[in-house]
C-alpha cells in the first residue's frame, strides 16, 4: 500500500496540480516540474487536501492550539484543514489576515479566531519564505507563539538566485531563524520516488530531468 507522501504527489498529478514540462520558478530557475495549488479548486479534491493536511499534521506529534492561514491561499486551505481535523476528532480554532487594514466593523488584519497560545501556519509552499516571515510577526505581535509551517510541497532546493545560492533551503532556513519545525506532506525525494514507480510510466521522459535539477540546486533535510 502507498504511504501518504506518495497517495498525496499521485493525487496532485491526477488533479493537475503537479505537472511535468519545462517552467520558470520565482527566482528565475528552469524547472522540469511544478507544483499550482491554486488548482485545487473544487470542493471535493479541496476535501481531500485538507485531509492530507490534517493527517501529516496529527502524524507530526507537534503540540497545537488553532491554525493561522496566510493571505491568500493560505486562508482556504487553514480553514478547509480546520474542518478535516474536526472531522477526525480535533476541534480548533482558525484565523487568518487580510493583506489590506479595514477600519470598520471588527476592524485590523485579523480575522477569525483570536490569535493565542500554539498556532501552527498552514501554507502550500515556501519560496522566498516572505509570507512565513509576516505571520511569525503578526502570531507573536499578537501574544501567540508560532509553533510549526506545515506546507504541501517542499521542493528541497536551495534558496537565493543562481548567482547567490544559500547552502540552505528556504525550508530549512525558515525552521533555523524561527527555531520550529516545518513540515511537509511531502517532497522533491518523494516526487523522484514516484517518477521511479512503475505507476508513472508516463511521465518517465522527465526522471533524468528532475533528477538533475536535484542535483544542481537540491539540498537534503536533516
Amino acid at each position: 500500500m502507498k504511504n501518504i507522501r506518495q497517495e498525496f504527489i499521485d493525487f496532485a498529478v491526477q488533479n493537475g496540480v503537479l505537472s511535468f514540462g519545462e517552467f520558470i520558478t520565482k527566482a528565475g530557475r528552469r524547472s522540469p516540474y511544478f507544483f499550482n495549488a491554486g488548482l485545487f479548486n473544487e470542493g471535493a479534491n479541496l476535501g481531500r487536501l485538507a485531509q492530507f493536511y490534517a493527517r501529516t499534521l496529527l502524524d507530526s506529534g507537534v503540540e497545537f492550539d488553532m491554525l493561522f492561514g496566510p493571505a491568500y491561499k493560505g486562508i482556504t486551505l487553514a480553514s478547509s484543514t480546520a474542518v478535516a481535523l474536526a472531522e477526525l476528532g480535533r476541534n480548533v480554532p482558525f484565523a487568518y489576515n487580510r493583506k489590506e487594514v479595514k477600519d470598520h466593523g471588527e476592524g485590523g488584519t485579523v480575522v477569525g479566531a483570536k490569535l493565542a497560545g500554539k498556532v501552527v501556519i498552514i501554507d502550500d509552499v515556501i519560496s522566498a519564505g516572505t509570507s512565513v516571515r509576516e505571520s511569525v510577526e503578526l502570531i507573536r505581535n499578537s501574544g501567540a507563539t508560532p509553533c510549526a509551517v506545515l506546507i504541501a510541497l517542499d521542493r528541497m532546493e536551495r534558496a537565493g538566485k543562481d548567482d547567490a545560492l544559500s547552502i540552505n533551503s528556504a525550508v530549512q532556513e525558515i525552521s533555523r531563524t524561527y527555531d520550529m519545525p516545518v513540515f511537509s506532506i511531502a517532497n522533491l525525494t518523494d516526487l523522484f520516488a514516484y517518477l521511479s514507480s512503475g505507476e508513472a510510466r508516463q511521465f518517465e521522459q522527465f526522471k533524468m530531468a528532475v533528477n538533475d535539477y536535484r542535483t544542481k540546486y537540491g539540498t537534503h533535510l536533516v
